[in-house]
């Protein structure tokens, strides 16, 4: 799969937008990690230049691609789910980090305030899974905080079979991507 391939595929769940009202949807199981990254203007700064220039999925071992940075609504996004996730660094080391299972999805959301910015995406065909998810950080009167909220369920017979391991993956993805984003971020 390409990213070019992406313009034709449909959303594989039907509740899209979801994640921007804080609404799970029924049959679907929630995540939600938040964590504070941080503090003052500076690392707010940084963690939205990481968080919309794709580096902090990249950091946190999932090579993505996108039809436009910053996202904005339509754009289409493909990672790969594979040994880069799972080991970290090794994707920079080896050639077969670039490999993986595809993960296309589109941007449904964005938000660019002084004090939160950010973006959901939602599973395209083809992807593993079937829901979407949510990046923010915001500026609080306490730190800078960054939140990984989504909602999913398999889509494909593999996830299916995995069962509760899927959910412990896309858990531990979710810290990933936050401690990414906390190295990103720091001055």
């Amino acid at each position: 799969m390409k990213l070019e391939d992406l313009a034709d595929l449909r959303f594989s769940y039907d509740v899209v937008g979801s994640t921007r009202y804080d609404e799970t949807p029924e049959g679907y199981h929630r995540l939600e990690h938040r964590a504070r990254i941080g503090g003052g203007s500076e690392v707010f700064a940084r963690a939205g230049e990481a968080l919309l220039n794709w580096r902090m999925h990249r950091a946190a071992g999932v090579p993505t691609t996108a039809t436009d940075t910053p996202p904005m609504i339509g754009t289409n996004t493909l990672g790969r789910l594979g040994a880069g996730i799972l080991v970290g660094r090794l994707r920079t080391l080896s050639p077969l980090g670039a490999l993986g299972l595809p993960v296309p999805c589109r941007v449904v959301w964005t938000v660019d305030e002084p004090d939160r910015i950010g973006f959901a995406y939602g599973t395209l065909e083809g992807h593993p899974a079937s829901g979407e998810e949510s990046f923010v950080v915001t500026r609080e009167s306490d730190g800078v905080y960054f939140t990984v909220r989504a909602y999913s369920r398999p889509a494909t017979w593999y996830t299916h079979l995995a069962g509760p391991a899927t959910r412990k993956g896309q858990q531990y993805a979710a810290r990933r991507y936050v401690n990414a984003l906390e190295r990103l971020s720091t001055p």
